[in-house]
């Protein structure tokens, strides 16, 4: 029988600003650990610390636009397109356009705080 999620619950963020997670499936939501996916939403000018972590990561942007950087330089994620960070990659999401952003992202395995490796 599928397993009806009837809302997400909301996760605290690290950043400079406050940034809505609605994590849908996942550690906290459902138990999941095999993969999370949640909607953000971050505001302009967010930037959260850099980050190894232990999962790959799927994002696709729904609104405004992403900016990745990693060690080869940074890549601007528009609405409408998508980014695979892949685990133990160096990355640091933004979003420093005036409008912000909304994107998903997909982790697998599920996004755990002790297996993301933020910087200090």
């Amino acid at each position: 029988m599928p397993a009806f999620i009837e809302k997400p619950t909301i996760i605290e963020a690290a950043g400079n600003l406050p940034k809505i997670i609605r994590e849908y499936v996942g550690a906290v939501n459902t138990g999941t650990r095999g993969v999370s996916i949640a909607h953000m939403s971050s505001p302009a000018g967010w930037v959260e610390p850099g980050q190894r972590p232990e999962f790959d990561e799927y994002t696709v942007v729904l609104r405004g636009s992403l900016t990745v950087t990693h060690d080869g330089g940074s890549t601007v994620v528009a609405a409408g397109q998508a980014v695979h960070t892949a685990a133990g990659e160096w990355v640091r999401y933004s979003t420093p356009d005036a409008d912000g952003a909304d994107y998903l992202a997909v982790c697998l395995p599920a996004f755990l705080p002790q297996t993301v490796h933020r910087d200090e």
